[in-house]
């Protein structure tokens, strides 16, 4: 019997386990894809601490796939082997539910996730849904593509849905491994970008990303500072605090949207007169393989890449720890 070496988490806060796995084998409308490169994402803590529904174990992690279609389940037609293709953390949906029927697969009742629901991509090969493959350019290598699964599209998504026009001004707080990629995408799509950090010493590094002007979060008031430029058509938070978020809404115009990427563990405070008048908040979570599809292309075209660096396959204990601790600069790629 064919293996291959995976790294599991067999229970709930278990330890990451590098173990000799059967190759999968495809079933219908599935592929086989040969493993390239892993992206290691926040939301792994999923994998390894439990807590969201449908939760399997022993479950390999891993949402930002990238690698080589080598083997084609029954009546997969659309895809072929050999082709370059990526998952993220949509791993496909039911079809039968409501927000299926109305076109939202995001929001399907019973999608299925890589590294909860069905095994990830910590591994030399993962059994992927058909529908949930998307493309990677050829100005793409594996490496540059894996983070683009979740977090390039997450970060994407939100600007494409944001209704923003050209020329509006975009704030991105937060400069990590969401926000390194937030910056980069908004000066791309025309928007006059304003990257918010702490301390002084980042403002080169943002405005070397596209960022037409940097807020230092620790000598200036984030939303006095945005409505002298006119105040944010949208507020893109990238890190996983809270702190200053609901201030931060002030700086928003009218109409303006403060959009979630990170996941707070606080609550984040807001006062109805906040948001009174037309002001939102909303969230981006990942997207599916047309939507990353369409984040890789854009990337491809408009030269927006990831900063990453890459550690092999049996150091993935140590990769989710130095992303977890916030040392990851800014993103840790896992390869075979």
């Amino acid at each position: 019997m064919a293996t291959m070496k995976a790294v599991q988490v067999s229970a709930a806060h278990g330890p990451f386990e590098l173990v000799e796995r059967p190759l999968p084998e495809p079933g219908p409308m599935e592929v086989r894809v040969r493993v390239e490169a892993c992206g290691v994402c926040h939301s792994d803590a999923s994998s390894k601490n439990g807590g969201l529904p449908g939760q399997i174990y022993p479950v390999i992690p891993g949402h930002e796939i990238a690698g080589v279609i080598e083997a084609l389940g029954p009546g997969v037609t659309a895809w072929s082997i050999g082709q370059r293709v990526g998952a993220g953390w949509f791993a496909g949906q039911c079809g039968r539910c409501e927000p299926c029927l109305r076109g939202a697969f995001m929001s399907c009742r019973n999608r299925a996730i890589h590294g909860v629901t069905r095994d990830g991509g910590y591994a030399e090969a993962v059994v992927v849904a058909a529908d949930a493959l998307a493309l990677i350019p050829d100005e793409l290598s594996s490496v540059e593509a894996a983070p683009m699964l979740c977090a390039g599209v997450t970060t994407f998504n939100a600007l494409a849905r944001c209704s923003a026009r050209p020329g509006s001004v975009i704030a991105v707080i937060g400069i990590g491994g969401l926000g390194h990629l937030a910056v980069q995408f908004a000066a791309k799509m025309g928007y006059e970008t304003v990257a918010i950090g702490r301390g002084a010493e980042k403002a080169d590094f943002a405005r070397k990303l596209g960022a037409r002007r940097y807020i230092d979060s620790t000598i200036e008031d984030v939303a006095t500072a945005l409505q002298r430029l006119g105040g944010a058509a949208a507020i893109l938070a990238t890190g996983t605090g809270a702190d200053g978020l609901g201030h931060a809404i002030n700086g928003l115009t009218p109409d303006g949207r403060l959009i979630l990427l990170g996941v707070p563990g606080d609550p984040v405070p807001v006062y109805a007169w906040q948001v009174l008048y037309g002001r939102s908040i909303t969230g981006s979570a990942g997207g599916t393989g047309i939507e990353s599809q369409d984040a890789m292309r854009f990337s491809a075209l408009n030269g927006v890449r990831p900063m990453i660096e890459t550690l092999p396959l049996a150091r993935a204990a140590e990769a989710y720890d130095r992303m977890m601790a916030g040392d990851a600069r800014f993103r840790i790629v896992l390869t075979p």
